[in-house]
């Protein structure tokens, strides 16, 4: 059985109001035309001022698909049409550098903890023991573990807990530490449910999958989209007793990519912070649309008077260049245009939607709207408290004056063309010299003979003509030079993108980057790229996307305790370092805290559980808590001395009688002491100093 619809949860809290469903048949609804007009103007002003974008968008394309446009003009002497597509090839390079960083500890990059002095949550609790509870808990830790609760410190306790349970009742709340105290962390323990809960709605909805899909787009076209989370229904598979399908839903918060082909944002904001609204169109088919219906606060009849009219999707100009198909101008879809932002507040009044009391007073009011055929599927009030537009958006490369950033393609966008010039003369001109050019007296020959050329070729000479009459030209192979250029071209790719090509593969690395120390140097440069990317990343979606699950848990979830006062923190950065050289550096650590005098200071439960995440390991299933690890290192203890070591082996050819552990030196030149047979170079053979002439060491 289907659980309560959880968005319908949400509307009802809220008290969000919507529009009335329009009378069955009623194709215009005079109500509503404000509303779509105002949609309408809405996506095409935001539609006009993106035109350079799509411009820009689809030559990236075009070079990464390898795809000359009209605006290339080839000569009559030009023969080949080859791209080189270089492009392509570095930005999959960087795509995959981006997801190996974000994704690289398998776990969704996003943290949740406490903040410096957390409000409405004491940072610490103490419990007062007595003796005997004491003596329980300092058989396994002397206080409980950051986040740990009593009931799973008891189960911790194991065996113990039996000690625990006559004296539960007289564990009280104490003022603060003392020597017979257990502490435990509420804002830590909230941090780490909240943290937990959001990874597994982010897990459920895929959402490694959408930003993936969004890197790409950052990677290509210069920008990464993502919008969430929403309340959906999730089908998972089931069947019953009988073998009968019989599927469980499960409400969850969902988030998904979107292309920046249908996203439209307020033109006028260079950031999602300043934007006013957005739109964001969808190409659906009849059940899609049709679906609608069973989804909140949607307008049946509505949406069934849009069915009627028919499809109505027309695709752009874009789309015609991207489908390699310039010929069907309509397709067998719906055009919907999902609205989100602020709307004149006689706007809403106008459509009879209750206005919530706390906003009686404002001028502009957050709402979501759907259109489609002169319909207005859906108004509601934005859900969301404090109101905000749910989509979140990447730049690869920052641009200050739009919300759209600049990707890999256009940055090499030149170095390709001059790639692509080079390539082709040099094919061209490998063809031309690698053919003879044949010249023809035809004076010395019969009239009206065909003149092309080929082995077994007979031509008929006029009788008595001196002369030769057929000639071979060869034609001089320039490609070397040309090639060269092309590899200059190629250079400046890796210095426009800051993307290096041995970082993907590339052989043949010239100057500096043929050595260790330039490849080091190389690689520095290219990992602080990669960091300023992964960087806006954390800053424009990561980072608003993680806040947005939290609100959404903080407004809408009943479970008290993974609430208070907590800051939510994006780690895409923090995967920048190599998990090799993080792993190293954490060895080199604890081989300096291997010092008795240091030991006491380093905690080497968290070291431990740092090199299980550098080795790509859970570290809460290879990993022992305080208490086990105790369990473990006595059991160690216990096996070592029923178990000792056995001696070492006596020194072979040692003198007898010589005393254990000491090592004499060998007099006989066996080996046995500690200094080893050989001989001498002697002169004339290599290693002798006084060698001279061609057998002198170099």
């Amino acid at each position: 059985m289907a659980e309560e619809n959880f968005e319908e949860m949400i509307m009802d809290m809220e008290e969000t109001s919507a529009i009335e469903d329009v009378v069955e048949d009623d194709y215009r609804d005079p109500l509503t035309g404000h509303i779509i007009q105002f949609v309408k103007d809405k996506y095409n002003k935001a539609d006009t001022a993106r035109q350079l974008d799509e411009e820009r968008w689809i030559q990236a394309y075009r070079n990464y698909r390898g795809i000359y446009g009209p605006n290339v003009q080839f000569t009559s002497s030009e023969k080949s049409r080859v791209f080189v597509k270089v492009t392509k090839t570095k930005v999959l390079a960087a795509y995959g550098q981006i997801a190996e960083v974000l994704f690289g500890g398998n776990r969704f990059p996003i943290s949740i903890d406490p903040t410096v002095l957390p409000d409405g949550i004491e940072d610490t609790v103490s419990f007062e023991t007595n003796p005997e509870v004491k003596k329980a808990v300092d058989a396994e830790m002397a206080e409980l573990l950051p986040g740990e609760t009593l009931p799973e410190f008891k189960e911790r306790l194991g065996a113990l807990s039996g000690v625990l349970e006559p004296v539960i009742e007289h564990v009280k709340p104490a003022p603060g530490k003392t020597p017979t105290s257990a502490q435990l962390h509420p804002a830590e323990v909230s941090a780490k449910k909240m943290e937990k809960k959001i990874h597994d709605q982010l897990e459920e909805s895929h959402a490694k999958k959408h930003l993936r899909a969004a890197a790409f787009e950052s990677a290509l076209f210069g920008t990464g989209v993502m919008k969430g989370p929403f309340a959906v229904d999730k089908e998972y598979p089931n069947w019953d007793e009988e073998g009968n399908y019989s599927p469980m839903f499960k409400t969850i918060p969902q988030t998904t990519s979107v292309s920046i082909w249908n996203f439209y944002p307020d033109p006028d904001a260079a950031t999602m912070e300043e934007a006013e609204y957005v739109v964001e169109r969808h190409k659906m088919s009849r059940s899609q649309v049709r679906a609608l219906k069973n989804r909140p606060y949607f307008r049946e009849n509505a949406v069934d008077n849009a069915l009627r009219l028919g499809e109505s999707y027309r695709k752009q100009w874009w789309e015609h260049i991207m489908e390699d198909n310039a010929e069907e101008d309509r397709a067998d879809r719906f055009e919907v245009l999902e609205f989100w932002g602020f709307v004149d507040r006689e706007i809403i009044e106008d459509q009879g939607v209750d206005i919530p009391k706390d906003l009686e007073d404002a001028d502009q009011l957050s709402v979501n709207i759907w259109t489609c055929n002169g319909q207005v599927l859906r108004l509601v009030m934005n859900p969301f408290t404090p109101a905000y537009i749910p989509y979140y958006v990447a730049p690869y490369e920052m641009n200050p004056y739009s919300i759209f950033g600049v990707g890999i393609a256009e940055n090499m966008d030149d170095t390709q063309t001059l790639m692509n010039g080079f390539m082709r003369m040099a094919v061209d001109n490998a063809a031309l010299s690698g053919n003879l050019l044949i010249e023809v007296d035809e004076t010395n020959l019969v009239p009206g003979q065909d003149l092309s050329v080929y082995p077994g070729k007979v031509f008929r000479r006029q009788g008595g003509a001196p002369g030769q009459a057929i000639f071979g030209t060869k034609f001089p192979n320039v490609s070397n030079e040309n090639m060269q250029m092309f590899d200059k071209a190629r250079v400046l790719s890796d210095e426009s993108t800051g993307f290096p090509s041995f970082a993907h593969g590339q052989t043949g690395i010239q100057g500096v980057g043929r050595t260790a120390s330039g490849i080091s140097m190389l690689m520095s440069a290219a990992n602080g790229s990669i960091r300023n990317v992964v960087k806006n990343i954390d800053d424009y979606l990561l980072a608003p996307l993680a806040k947005a699950f939290f609100n959404f848990n903080m407004q809408f979830d009943f479970d008290t305790e993974i609430k208070g006062d907590l800051e939510v923190k994006a780690r895409g950065t923090e995967s920048l370092m190599a998990n090799e050289v993080r792993s190293q550096r954490l060895m080199q650590f604890m081989q300096v805290v291997s010092n008795p005098a240091l030991a006491p200071f380093a905690r080497m439960d968290y070291i431990v559980r740092e090199i299980a995440k550098s080795m790509d390991l859970d570290p809460d299933k290879v990993g022992n808590n305080m208490s086990e690890a105790a369990i473990q290192a006595e059991i160690l203890k216990k096996f070592q001395a029923e178990n000792p070591p056995p001696p070492p082996p006596p020194t072979p050819g040692g003198p007898q009688g010589a005393p254990a552990g000491v090592q004499v030196q060998d007099t006989q030149g066996s080996g046995g002491g500690t200094i080893g047979t050989g001989t001498a170079p002697q002169p004339g053979e290599q290693g002798f100093s006084g060698n001279v002439g061609p057998q002198q060491v170099q």
